[in-house]
């Protein structure tokens, strides 16, 4: 279960399919990256063929990262079952 967002427009849509905020040509990608998210329990469930799931390192230790399009990433974390920290960002 998608617990907590840092990034407002990826929670609206969500929450309401209002895709103000996100990268419309992106859209129905990140609707399923978040519905396969929502019911995930662990990061590895995220590891879908294409998606290139992947952990960062360094100082972002503990964050998981799928490909959305292009060097635009899903960012997540997991606490006790649940992503948290779920952002939609270029960390390149």
């Amino acid at each position: 279960m998608i617990r907590r967002f840092r990034h407002k427009g990826l929670e609206r849509f969500f929450a309401r399919s209002d895709p103000r905020g996100i990268p419309a040509q992106s859209a129905a990608r990140i609707q399923r990256m978040l519905d396969r998210l929502d019911s995930a329990t662990k990061p590895e469930d995220m590891n879908v063929p294409g998606w290139r799931w992947h952990p960062l390192k360094g100082n972002r230790a503990g964050t998981y990262a799928v490909a959305v399009s292009g060097n635009l990433r899903l960012t997540f974390r997991f606490d006790s079952g649940d992503a948290t920290d779920v952002d939609l960002e270029d960390y390149h």
